[in-house]
């Protein structure tokens, strides 16, 4: 293959956070929003390239719960944005043969929204390539609080017997259920954390980060990640074989 990797040697799923679009922007003079439109192009190019690697997901930090706190327009903008990709990206979706799935709350979210999500998952209903997943209005600490309270009501009921709560139980209860965990993460702009990005799911996974920002990040950045993680000895807590 182009990397020189074997396929074993590559992460089946990658999360991204997807970070300074609107850092890129100011730089250089323009709005945030143009930021986040060049952000666009990014995942058009970096979705593709997963996918022509055949890795078994994608998921892209697209909009956090947190990011509600962000000026009205910019929202309003964003927001925009975002289901004109939904709709924009359809025949791709179909021609890549993605699967396709967003993970968050849905209150909070537009009606037009719901509804291409709604479009575009039935259009990748019989897909059987990678999973393309989208965090919007997602946070990590509420997703953990709502699978403890479905956990909780199943117990009140009468449903389900405590003594037979454990992971597995739990992690069918996340809005990430019958997913994979993370192999890598990366983050772009250079920051050092992980702002409440699948906080249950990437207990074992890489962490890569970059200090381009996440429109000036592109196939050869990703590449170099994915041989930094095959040179990497992943030892889950045990020691090296």
């Amino acid at each position: 293959m182009e990397l020189g990797l074997r396929a074993d040697r590559l992460p089946r799923h990658v999360a991204v956070i997807m970070d300074g679009n609107g850092r890129w922007a100011q730089l250089r003079g323009c709005p945030r929003i143009e930021g986040h439109r060049r952000g666009v192009a990014t995942v058009r190019s970096i979705v593709e390239q997963c996918s022509r690697l055949n890795l078994e997901q994608l998921t892209l930090y697209c909009f956090s719960s947190e990011n509600w706190k962000r000026p009205e327009l910019e929202l309003t903008l964003l927001m925009r944005l975002f289901e004109q990709y939904l709709i924009e990206e359809r025949s791709e979706i179909i021609r890549q043969n993605l699967r396709f799935a967003v993970i968050g709350r849905r209150e909070g979210l537009s009606d037009g929204i719901l509804r291409e999500i709604e479009g575009t998952c039935d259009c990748a209903r019989d897909n059987t390539g990678m999973r393309l997943c989208l965090a919007v209005n997602y946070g990590s600490r509420r997703e953990i609080v709502d699978a403890a309270r479905a956990i909780a009501c199943d117990v009140a009921s009468g449903r389900l017997d405590p003594d037979l709560i454990n992971e597995s139980l739990f992690e069918n209860h996340l809005y990430t259920a019958g997913m994979t965990d993370p192999d890598l993460v990366i983050r772009t702009a250079g920051e050092m954390r992980v702002s409440n990005y699948l906080l249950w799911q990437i207990s074992y996974a890489e962490l890569w980060v970059t200090e381009k920002c996440w429109p000036e990040f592109g196939v050869n950045d990703l590449h170099s990640a994915f041989v930094d993680f095959a040179a990497r000895d992943r030892r889950f807590g045990g020691l090296s074989s």
